[in-house]
């Protein structure tokens, strides 16, 4: 069974409960990492320039703390590999909602894969 690096445990703490309870559940069944949880200004603001992100600090649910979001990748990364992030996220999106029907989890996920704008794959956030 895969298990979280030091990195991934440091960022998914960062999070809100529900998703380090899915992400918890999302590592015993795929390996993968969690790139970011929280991210202050200076990260947010540098996520917005290179293109990664849509919004300024303090407009991402990464900007919270505990942040209402987290970029989490199928382990090892392969960015050129669309078909196994999509493949990973609607995994990861399936386990959110059993996990939410059966009330482990409070709040439903939305995925950043599913957006029809701008499409980011890592992206998973609590829908309030």
């Amino acid at each position: 069974m895969a298990t979280f690096s030091k990195r991934s445990k440091k960022n998914l703490s960062q999070c809100e409960q529900d998703l380090q309870i899915l992400f918890n559940e999302v590592i015993k069944i795929a390996d993968c990492s969690v790139l970011c949880g929280y991210r202050g200004e200076k990260e947010q603001n540098l996520a917005y320039s290179r293109g990664y992100s849509t919004v300024k600090f303090p407009n991402s649910k990464h900007n919270s703390m505990p942040a209402m979001a987290a970029d989490v990748v199928p382990y090892p990364i392969d960015w050129e590999d669309e078909k196994r992030f999509i493949d990973f996220g609607n995994m990861v999106m399936r386990l959110a909602q059993s996990l939410h029907k059966d009330g482990v989890m409070k709040h439903r996920i939305e995925w950043g894969g599913n957006w029809s704008r701008f499409k980011d794959y890592p992206h998973f956030q609590i829908r309030v």
